[in-house]
């Protein structure tokens, strides 16, 4: 890569993708598995699948019963964790590199034997789990919601992005266990997935115990339904603004415009202009809102990046006093019109710029950070040695770009629209609401 790291790719006669960067700087080495699987593949009726199968992941397989994949980790000196999105999921260990061969055991193990341990006692706990999450993070704290009702009205009913991962409590009551054994089977192949090993490994060793614990599982000979969302077909009475009276601090305004699809020059150039627009406090709805209207004590504008689907830039801004909603509106949209017209100054540009090449030279510091994005590459865009000209095409994106990508997406017809309005109840209480902590896997 740019950064002096190397990259080699293997691919395992049942299909799976496996790529190595070889880093001796520390004795570290991150195992990252990626399954391209997210809660865009779910059907209607059983949304939240993917998500409650990363939890099942960590319930027990063949060789490892009940919460031993976390104790044999932690025990070694590792630590490990999944993820779920809209477009995959992701499991990761980060070992002492001497401990790495039982990294990559215990994966494929759970890929190739889950099922020997999924029972209907394993799948009522998790359900209980997610059920549990999901009171925590979204029904029961401020705002929680928010990202799920903007999405909903930035992908119309049917769109295979219109629910986010966390599913419906409906949907994860009514999932069985032959639900979860034919999703299993139809995504959890090694033919459906990308292995990346990062750190202070040995390629050749690494491979051969990845050929040694990997390359007997049989790969998924069926079709998986493709669940493009690229196109939107919205129905002419698809509601695009939505006001909500609830228990919340304060007003909020809170946007979601769809943007290019990640990948492209565009999606780079529409990453500019919302760092500019609305990252930190020298951005200029933050300087607009925040310090000079002060109707405002929030303001942030960032982008979900999404390769099958629109990427969708989330504006979010909670108001100060008694401004109003209408108020900070109209100063968005003043500020979003005025940024159109004039496109970014050259000083913007250069820090918006800085900012993004530090948080991705940040995230590639580390050897999970960077087994991450060779994954994300591999199976989002098909080849890993993309992450290596990632930085250089952002910093090759011009103003005049950064300004047309603005005046074609950032429209007030371009976007959906979410406000809340505090109840009684929460104006009395307000400062007293506290929200939780995220609940991992």
């Amino acid at each position: 890569m740019a950064q002096g790291f190397t990259i080699s790719e293997h691919t395992l006669a049942n299909g799976l993708r496996v790529v190595l960067s070889e880093d001796h700087l520390t004795p570290v080495a991150a195992v990252c598995l990626w399954y391209d699987v997210g809660s865009r593949h779910e059907v209607e009726g059983r949304t939240g699948l993917a998500h409650l199968f990363e939890h099942l992941m960590f319930q027990g397989s063949a060789q490892v019963s009940g919460n031993g994949h976390f104790e044999l980790v932690q025990a070694a000196g590792g630590s490990l964790n999944g993820t779920t999105s809209f477009e995959r999921t992701n499991y990761f260990e980060t070992m002492p590199a001497h401990q790495l061969e039982l990294a990559l055991w215990l994966e494929a193990d759970r890929m190739g034997s889950l099922l020997a341990a999924l029972d209907q006692e394993s799948l009522d706990n998790q359900r209980a789990v997610v059920k549990n999450e999901r009171r925590q993070r979204y029904d029961n704290v401020p705002y929680g919601t928010a990202f799920e009702r903007l999405t909903a009205m930035a992908f119309p009913d049917g769109h295979p992005y219109h629910h986010t991962p966390i599913g419906s409590m409906e949907d994860l009551d009514a999932a069985t266990l032959g639900d979860a054994q034919d999703f299993f089977r139809t995504y959890y192949a090694p033919n459906n997935a990308v292995l990346a090993v990062v750190g202070d490994i040995h390629p050749e060793q690494t491979f051969a115990w990845v050929e040694k614990y990997f390359g007997s599982i049989p790969a998924h000979d069926g079709k998986r339904p493709p669940r493009d969302g690229a196109t939107i077909v919205r129905p002419a009475d698809a509601p695009m603004r939505e006001h909500v009276v609830a228990e919340v601090p304060s007003r909020a305004v809170m946007q979601a415009y769809p943007l290019p699809l990640d990948g492209t020059r565009q999606a780079d150039a529409a990453d500019l202009a919302l760092t500019i627009l609305g990252s930190g406090e020298s951005s200029r709805l933050y300087n607009r809102l925040v310090r000079h209207d002060r109707s405002a004590v929030t303001a942030g504008f960032g982008l979900l990046r999404l390769a099958g689907a629109p990427s969708l830039g989330w504006l979010d801004s909670k108001t100060s006093g008694e401004a109003t909603v209408e108020a900070v509106e109209a100063a968005i949209d003043e500020e979003l019109a005025r940024f159109a017209a004039e496109g970014p100054t050259a000083a913007e540009l250069e820090r918006a710029q800085a900012q993004i090449e530090r948080e991705w030279l940040d995230r590639l510091d580390t050897v999970g950070g960077r087994a991450d994005e060779l994954c994300r590459y591999a199976v989002l865009f098909g080849d890993p040695k993309l992450a290596d000209t990632a930085l250089a095409r952002v910093l090759g994106v011009t103003a005049e770009e950064i300004q047309a990508v603005a005046q074609k997406y950032l429209t007030p017809d371009n976007r959906a629209v979410l406000t809340y309005e505090p109840s009684v109840t929460a104006q009395d209480s307000e400062g007293q609401i506290d929200e939780d902590e995220e609940v991992q896997a």
